[in-house]
C-alpha cells in the first residue's frame, strides 16, 4: 500500500511545499520511502530516498524543487525490500520525459517486463512493478504518437487516452497512478476494478482551476482544496499546465470492486473513499460486532470495551455504544513508533510492539475487558496485547476483531505474510483464541463487514475485493503457482534475510 498525490497549481506558483504537506497527510500509507517530482514548462526537479517524509526532505531539497505542477509518493514495500532504488516517482526520458508514481500491485510484472524488452525495446533497472508500469505507459504513449512530427506540441489528450486504453489491456492487478509529462501536464488513472482509491480536488481563482489528485480525500481537506469526486474505475484524467481538464473512461467493461481493507485498516478515518465515510464504516463494524456478541455470548459480563489504538478505536466506540458497555482508554500509544503491520520482518515487529503500547492498570484491574482491534494477522501483536492486559490485572480478557479471519494472501498491494504465518490459517476460532491467549474471541462476519462498509448510501460499487478473507480475486488469473511465488518473498524469514 502506498500514497500518491499530484498537483497542477496556479501559473507561476511553486507546488513543492504543498506536495510535501500532502505526503505528510498520507504518511500512514507508507513509511519506507518518499519522493517528489516537480516540473515547470521545460524541466523537472526530483528528490526521492528511503525514510519518512520529514527525513527525506530538508530545506535544501525543497528549495531545488521548482515548478507549478508535480507528483509525490510515499512507499510501502510489498515484498519486504527496502531498496532506495525503488523509491518513487520513477522517470523515463522517452518519450517527452514521463514520471510516474503508483499505488497497488501488478500481478503480471514478469510478462510486462518481457514484453517491454521484446516488443518495445525497453529495459528496466529494478524489479519494481511500478517501473514496469511506467515504461509500459511510456511505450504506449510513443505508440500513440507513432512517429508523428512536431514533438511535444503534437501530443494530445487523445494520444494519452489511447495509451491508457492499451495499458489496461497489458496490465493486470491493482493500480492507481499519477504521472507527470514534463512541461505538458499531469495524468491520473485507475485500474478497471478501482481496487485502490484515487480522489480529485480543486481550487478556483481568477478563472483558473488548480487541481489535486490524491490517494485519499483527506488530503483535500488538509490542504484547503474543495473535494470534487473519485476517479472512476478505468477512468483517465488529464490536467494540462494551462488548467484545462479532460477525462475519459478508457476501459470497455469496468467493474467497481475496491479493496475492503482500506476501510478496515489502511485509510484515515477522516477520508471518504468511493462515497463511503471510513469513520462511519468503522462505527458500523463495531455495531455489527455488538450484535454478534449479544447472539453468541449474551451473558458476557463485560466491564469495559478497550480499543487497540488507533485503528481499533472507532469500531470500539460503535461496539460499546450498541452494547451499552463503558468505553475506556486502557492503552497509551507511543506515537513515535511506526505502524507495526507494515514493518518488514517479524523480529522488528516484536521489538516495536514492546515499545509501542503501555497500559493504564486502573482500567484493567479486576475487570472483564473486551479488547477491540481492526484485524488479527499473525497473532503476535494480539498475543502481546492480551498478555499486557493480564499483567495489568484483568480478570478476564475477551478479544474482538472488526474483520473476519485472514486466511488468504492479498495480491493487490498489501504485504500480508505467507499463509503458514497467518494465525487463522487452518485453525478454528477456538484454536486462534488459545493461540493469542484470550478467554474468548469473536470475529466479524464477512457479510456484516461488507454491509458495514456499504452503509445505506447509494454507491457504484459492484462488490468489494475481500480476497484475504474469501480467496476470491476480482481480477481473476491468480493461480496457486503465483500465490506460491509471492509467499516465498513475503515470509518473515525472507524479509529478515533482506534486512540483514
Amino acid at each position: 500500500m502506498c500514497g500518491i498525490v499530484g498537483i497542477v497549481g496556479f501559473p507561476g506558483t511553486q507546488v513543492a511545499s504543498t506536495l510535501y504537506d500532502a505526503l505528510l497527510v498520507l504518511q500512514h500509507r507508507g513509511q519506507d520511502a518518499a519522493g517528489i517530482v516537480t516540473s515547470d514548462s521545460q524541466n523537472i526537479c526530483h528528490r526521492r530516498a528511503n525514510g519518512l517524509v520529514r527525513d527525506v526532505f530538508r530545506e535544501r531539497h525543497m528549495e531545488k524543487l521548482h515548478g507549478s505542477m508535480g507528483i509525490g509518493h510515499v512507499r510501502y514495500p510489498t515484498a519486504g525490500s527496502s531498496s532506495s532504488d525503488e523509491a518513487q516517482p520513477f522517470y523515463t526520458n522517452t518519450p517527452f520525459g514521463v514520471s510516474l508514481a503508483h499505488n497497488g500491485n501488478l500481478n503480471n510484472t514478469s510478462d510486462i517486463i518481457s514484453g517491454l524488452l521484446e516488443y518495445d525495446h525497453r529495459r528496466i533497472n529494478t524489479s519494481s512493478d511500478s517501473e514496469a508500469l511506467l515504461n509500459l505507459f511510456a511505450a504506449e504513449i510513443q505508440r500513440s504518437v507513432n512517429g508523428r512530427p512536431g514533438g511535444m506540441d503534437a501530443l494530445s489528450e487523445d494520444d494519452i487516452f489511447r495509451a491508457i486504453e492499451r495499458t489496461h489491456l497489458r496490465a493486470e492487478g491493482s493500480y492507481s497512478v499519477v504521472s507527470l509529462i514534463t512541461g505538458w501536464g499531469l495524468v491520473a488513472f485507475r485500474d478497471p476494478n478501482g481496487i485502490r482509491p484515487l480522489f480529485l480536488g480543486k481550487n478556483e481563482l481568477n478563472g483558473f482551476t488548480e487541481r489535486l489528485v490524491s490517494s485519499e480525500s483527506v488530503a483535500c481537506k488538509a490542504l484547503g482544496f474543495k473535494p470534487d469526486r473519485d476517479v472512476l474505475p478505468g477512468e483517465a484524467v488529464v490536467i494540462r499546465m494551462d488548467g484545462s481538464f479532460h477525462s475519459k473512461l478508457c476501459h470497455a467493461k469496468p467493474s467497481h470492486s475496491p479493496c475492503v481493507f482500506e476501510h478496515v485498516y489502511f485509510a484515515r478515518p477522516d477520508s471518504v473513499i468511493d462515497g463511503i465515510s471510513v469513520h462511519m464504516a468503522r462505527l458500523r463494524m463495531g455495531r455489527a460486532l455488538a450484535e454478534g456478541i449479544r447472539s453468541k455470548l449474551p451473558d458476557h459480563d463485560i466491564d469495559a470495551v478497550i480499543p487497540v489504538p488507533d485503528s481499533g478505536r472507532i469500531a470500539a466506540l460503535g461496539l460499546s455504544s450498541e452494547l451499552g458497555v463503558p468505553y475506556r482508554e486502557g492503552f497509551v500509544k507511543n506515537r513515535y513508533i511506526g505502524r507495526t503491520f507494515i514493518m518488514p520482518g517479524q523480529r522488528m515487529r516484536k521489538d516495536s510492539v514492546r515499545k509501542k503500547l503501555n497500559t493504564i492498570d486502573e482500567e484493567f484491574r479486576g475487570k472483564t475487558i473486551l479488547i477491540v482491534d481492526d484485524s488479527i494477522v499473525r497473532g503476535n501483536t494480539s498475543r502481546r496485547i492480551v498478555k499486557m492486559a493480564r499483567e495489568a490485572g484483568a480478570s478476564r480478557v475477551l478479544f474482538a476483531s472488526s474483520s473476519p479471519p485472514i486466511i488468504h494472501p492479498n495480491v493487490y498491494g498489501i504485504d500480508m505474510p505467507a499463509r503458514s504465518e497467518y494465525v487463522a490459517y487452518g485453525k478454528s476460532t477456538e484454536e486462534i483464541c488459545d493461540a493469542i491467549g484470550a478467554d474468548w474471541l469473536i470475529y466479524q462476519e464477512l457479510d456484516d463487514l461488507v454491509e458495514s462498509c456499504l452503509g445505506a448510501g447509494k454507491t457504484s460499487i459492484a462488490n468489494f475485493d475481500c480476497s484475504c478473507f474469501d480467496g476470491i480475486y476480482v481480477t481473476g488469473g491468480i493461480s496457486e503457482d503465483y500465490l506460491g511465488k509471492i509467499e516465498k518473498v513475503r515470509a518473515d524469514s525472507a524479509k529478515e534475510q533482506v534486512s540483514v
